[in-house]
């Protein structure tokens, strides 16, 4: 069930840029979600987010830019070594010059960059662009 909440969280924000809007409610949240907001946040691919209420159902309201062309989950959750990180980005994202692969490693929910530097592998979680 978490991996289709991420997903649909996904879709709408993708949704939601194509409509031009300015913002997206998100609901039901979970953790994993709110860690995947936080490095688009940081990538400069979405202005802002709020979290409201994640004790119960909760929701997140999410301040769009345009930037975002696609974003993904795979709910397959593949593993992925550190050494393979490279290739993997490679044959998952358009272009070589922008794009994030979101790992989760025992260091926490990572983009591909960062698992790369700290030479951490994990689970693939998505991806976006």
């Amino acid at each position: 069930m978490g991996r289709r909440i991420l997903n649909d969280a996904l879709r709408a924000i993708v949704n939601a840029e194509r409509r031009g809007k300015a913002s997206v409610e998100l609901q039901p949240i979970s953790t994993v979600m709110s860690s995947f907001l936080k490095i688009m946040k940081d990538r400069g691919y979405i202005k802002n987010f709020q979290v409201y209420d994640p004790q119960r159902v909760g929701r997140i309201t999410v301040e769009l830019q345009g930037r975002v062309k696609d974003c993904r989950a795979l709910t397959y959750r593949q593993d992925i070594k550190a050494k393979d990180l490279e290739a993997y980005r490679l044959r998952m994202l358009p272009t070589h010059q922008y794009g994030y692969v979101v790992i989760t490693t025992p260091d926490g929910v990572l983009d591909h960059e960062a698992a790369i530097s700290r030479n951490v592998g994990g689970q693939v979680l998505g991806y976006f662009h």
